[in-house]
């Protein structure tokens, strides 16, 4: 039996082609759906950008048919606009005129009828209402990727025979000798992708261990371990694989994304090496340090905010000069014939000269990028749609890194499933293109105060 799927606006804002994603089914949009579409199409962002785009979905479909009896879509299913049901009873309280209980409305009316009707949005105050009234509810989870339990971290910790490790350092070990150990003490053999890092044990002795990643069929030692980029010093395991996966050139490793909580030194280490890049080796192989963050107005509200694009995205910038005024406070630490007045001055350098950039994330949309190092902070408040964007707008020499944490989103449309970061890990699993890195909460380096907090809160 085809069953009814009533579409919430947001499903739509948040993924146009939505409508492709439920096979032989019926979807039904009510009134108030195009009204709100209507409504935001102007809007400055993604969110105008997706409103324009499912508008014109819908105007394709209408060409090949009645919307109001019904149009057959081209990879199966109906979708169908639905202007009846306005009189339909709403439980007391109910404002009749929201469009989002004229929704609910449509959905009771077909259920009245006996229709078999599944309310879908990502609208969780709208998901409770339908409980209320008794309607079947869902969220969109096309987009959605695995949960955190489930996600690549990136790295395993495994362990090999003794005779094997004596000779990684020259030539690593074949990935199928390593193994994991049950609750029983037995072998467990170790599934692996491409540039996935290892901790690696001797079998004999524990404390024994090497750092590798995974290239082809072996597992080969760290390239760069030794190096302090600008500087820095790897104070954990996390925060080496972090430095290798960045010092790989763009030819070989071309995108890095690190997940882990705050405090963890992700953005840090970010800028730490292109800095390292562009200033300590006189940008031989990136141009400039190109740097994105984006919040879950930015879109919307850059368009009203006073002067230029510089001064317009300053306030959203404040944490990656925090981290530059860090890196830089170090460097003038060692030369005591400077002051640390002199600080803003080298900071206020690289962004006059354009070795830096800050970059406004709605003014990425049709540039290619090249020759740059790419940092986009904060990129968990990012749509699927957006980090594709991204990714596909880079060109040769340039290195994107994806910097995040899926559990503090601003985002009200995405979750720890659903957002551009977790999205891009998920699909980039596995690439020789990319290489990827989860940081734990026991590594946060920020102070003793962030550790405990981040364990305790």
């Amino acid at each position: 039996m085809k069953k009814n799927y009533v579409l919430d606006t947001n499903v739509l804002i948040h993924t146009p082609y939505a409508l492709a994603s439920f096979e032989d089914n019926r979807i039904i949009l009510p009134l108030a759906v195009i009204e709100e579409l209507d409504g935001i199409k102007k809007a400055e962002g993604e969110k105008g950008r997706n409103a324009r785009q499912a508008i014109r979905f819908l105007e394709q479909f209408r060409t090949e048919g009645n919307l109001l009896e019904g149009v057959k879509l081209p990879w199966g299913g109906e979708l169908k606009i639905e202007i009846n049901h306005i009189d339909v009873d709403l439980p007391a309280g109910f404002n009749p005129s929201s469009p989002d209980n004229r929704i609910l409305k449509v959905c009771k009316g077909l259920m009245d009828k006996n229709e078999k009707v599944i309310l879908v949005t990502k609208d969780m105050v709208v998901r409770i209402k339908a409980q209320i009234m008794g309607i079947p509810v869902e969220d969109f989870t096309t987009d959605q990727v695995p949960t955190d339990t489930e996600s690549y971290a990136g790295r395993q910790e495994v362990y090999a025979p003794e005779n094997l490790l004596a000779g990684f350092r020259k030539d690593g070990i074949p990935a199928d000798k390593v193994y994991t150990v049950n609750e029983q003490g037995s072998p467990v053999p170790v599934d692996s992708v491409e540039n996935e890092f290892f901790i690696i044990h001797s079998d004999v002795d524990r404390k024994t261990s090497l750092l590798g990643r995974k290239s082809g069929n072996n597992i080969i030692p760290l390239k760069y371990e030794k190096r302090n980029p600008f500087g820095v010093r790897p104070k954990n395991v996390g925060q080496k694989f972090i430095q290798e996966a960045l010092l790989l050139p763009a030819a070989k490793i071309p995108l890095v994304i690190i997940k882990g909580p705050a405090g963890t030194a992700k953005t840090f280490y970010s800028l730490a090496v292109g800095l390292d890049k562009i200033v300590d080796h006189n940008g031989e192989e990136y141009r400039k340090i190109l740097v994105c963050r984006p919040n879950a107005q930015f879109d919307e509200d850059i368009g009203f905010l006073p002067g230029s694009e510089k001064e317009k995205i300053s306030p959203l910038m404040r944490p990656i000069l925090d981290n530059l005024e860090i890196l830089f406070g170090c460097q003038i630490a060692h030369k005591k014939s400077q002051t640390t007045e002199d600080i803003q001055t080298s900071i206020s350098y690289l962004f006059d000269g354009g070795m830096i950039e800050a970059q406004a994330m709605n003014f990425m949309r049709g540039r290619s990028i090249t020759g740059s190092w790419l940092i986009i902070d904060e990129a968990q408040n990012l749509t699927p749609r957006q980090v594709k964007g991204i990714i596909t707008r880079v060109g040769e020499g340039t290195k994107v890194i994806l910097v995040g944490d899926p559990a503090q989103i601003d985002n009200t449309l995405l979750d720890e499933r659903s957002n551009g970061l977790s999205y891009a890990a998920d699909r980039m699993k596995g690439s020789p293109l990319c290489a990827q890195i989860t940081m734990f909460s026991e590594e946060c380096e920020r102070s003793e105060l962030a550790l405990d907090a981040g364990k305790r809160m």
